[in-house]
């Protein structure tokens, strides 16, 4: 064998080293999961090689169930000692005790144009509710000293990449968790730029509600209609308006009234229902975290009071139970010699044993015999549990295709669909063009058939006629699918109404759909 040939374990090893590497070059604070097994020891040794002779710049993080050997504990404390590893050990007994995991949990994403202050506002809500570490404070110091800045830049705490902090803008969706004693929560940082509307839309998907910052010298913008449409699209329930830098209109009222009737008048279309406005300076904290002194004419609760306090649990998915397919699990051994389980994530509703159940879209129909999870028998599952469905009949069922209740409301079953699309791609599209459409766990090819209007995002007014879709349109289109597709409407199901468009030459994703009706 030649000798300059690197063996497969070496090419292995030598591409993770790489990885790391980028890891350590490309984020501010990544860690390594160490649990005490074979995986995370593996990828702390491979750490250890990659930085030699300087240590791991990352530490590695620990989250002790209390179901440890001692001996584990040991190793662990003595291999971080070994390599100068830093160690952050977390306890899940002390989170229970302080009824960590039992507290709600709010997501929430912001939007917003491009230099409105959205990564500035969600690190003045870290910074003024204690949430971020000393180390992270002292990193952040020293980033905006070297840039310049005669301030603390608090938007650094949120732009993870470091593309991001060298052009000033949020390109990714950075995700961030904090929590009060009074509630948890999950910040969707998406870009404000239009170029990176697909990741708005990414973002604003999952949340329960979404912050639009408006600056206050500029009011409504393009980027304010846009954004205000997409989440009423998504049937985001809360919308919270953040009229940003009111320190740079000398927290005028006449200046916030206007911007709330602006947008009122624009709202008025998009059928918001659940709007509050904040007059706030993410940069001094006015209105933030604690009441301002500066706008005594304003007497509603600062942005975090309202984040505290708003009603989550809003319905995301159906009262009908939707189960699709994700895998067919098929041990064939000598212990499970015929099981045949049907695995996915209930998307809607309510399952138990004995229920009839209907398989769509062939129409076949058995009953549940066991919801499994791994090796319990569940009474009941709902959403979003994933388990596993095994039937009393012995019947063709595949990835794909969709469980529901035999006596509940039926999803429908078509092969052409109206759906609300907003497209990610510079490749434009146009009518007769071919994609893979995926939606749930089910992947078939489709067409679009019809344009049926554009909306113009600075008017709202519908735009017949339109040929083509460009970057970053929102339209009313048809499409014609290769196979019946198993769906509710989007305001019905957030799964089974949903749907992506993916280029096939490049499997990139190009479009989100939801459907209509």
């Amino acid at each position: 064998m030649d000798n300059k040939t690197i063996k497969h374990l070496k090419e292995l090893e030598a591409e993770s080293i790489y990885v790391l590497r980028e890891v350590a070059a490309q984020f501010e604070r990544p860690v390594i999961l160490f649990s005490g097994g074979k995986d995370s020891i593996v990828i702390t040794y491979l750490a250890y090689k990659a930085f030699y002779p300087a240590k791991i710049p990352f530490p590695l993080l620990h989250i002790d169930t209390g179901h440890n050997f001692e001996e584990t504990i040991q190793y662990r404390d003595e291999l971080a000692k070994k390599l100068g590893a830093e160690l952050i050990v977390g306890s899940v007994q002390e989170s229970m005790d302080r009824g960590y995991l039992d507290m709600e949990l709010l997501r929430f994403s912001t939007a917003g144009s491009v230099d409105d202050g959205k990564s500035t506002l969600i690190g003045r809500l870290l910074y003024d509710s204690k949430s971020i570490f000393e180390d992270q404070l002292e990193a952040v110091e020293a980033a905006s000293k070297s840039r310049g800045n005669e301030e603390v830049n608090l938007a650094l705490l949120t732009d993870g990449l470091r593309a991001e902090r060298e052009q000033g803008i949020t390109i990714d969706v950075a995700y961030r968790y904090f929590a009060t004693p009074k509630r948890k929560f999950i910040i969707a940082d998406t870009p404000g730029h239009i170029q990176y509307t697909r990741n708005m839309v990414t973002g604003a998907s999952t949340a329960d509600l979404s912050i639009i910052l408006i600056d206050a010298r500029h009011g409504v913008l393009e980027q304010t209609v846009r954004h205000s449409y997409i989440s009423s699209l998504l049937g985001i329930p809360h919308i919270l308006v953040a009229i940003n830098k009111m320190d740079l209109v000398d927290f005028s009222e006449d200046v916030y009234n206007k911007i709330i009737a602006d947008y009122k008048k624009m709202s008025e279309t998009l059928n918001i229902k659940n709007v509050v406005f904040i007059p706030i300076s993410a940069k001094d904290g006015d209105n933030v975290v604690n009441k301002s002194e500066k706008t005594p004419w304003y007497d509603g609760p600062t942005l975090l009071n309202y984040l505290e306090t708003v009603p989550v649990g809003h319905k995301t998915v159906s009262d009908f139970f939707r189960f699709p397919v994700q895998y067919v699990i098929r041990p064939i051994s000598s212990q499970f010699p015929d099981y045949r389980g049907y695995a996915g994530r209930v998307s809607g509703g309510i399952i138990r044993p004995g229920d009839k159940i209907r398989v769509l879209p062939s129409g076949t129909e058995s009953t549940i015999k066991s919801i499994d999870f791994v090796e319990e028998h569940l009474e009941e599952a709902y959403s979003p549990m994933s388990v596993t469905l095994t039937l009393n009949d012995d019947i063709d069922i595949s990835r794909g295709d969709t469980i529901v209740k035999a006596d509940e409301k039926q999803p429908s079953i078509e092969q052409d669909i109206t759906l609300d699309v907003c497209w990610f791609n510079e490749r434009p599209a146009a009518v007769r063009n071919k994609y893979v459409i995926r939606q749930a766990t089910f992947e078939t090819q489709g067409l679009i058939r019809s344009i049926n209007y554009r909306r113009n995002i600075n008017t709202l007014e519908k735009e017949e006629g339109v040929s083509v879709l460009k970057m970053n349109d929102i339209a009313e289109i048809t499409i014609h699918t290769a196979n019946p597709l198993v769906y509710d409407p989007y305001q019905a199901n957030k799964v089974t109404g949903s749907l992506i468009f993916i280029d096939p030459d490049t499997n990139e994703t190009v479009g989100a759909g939801l459907i209509k009706k």
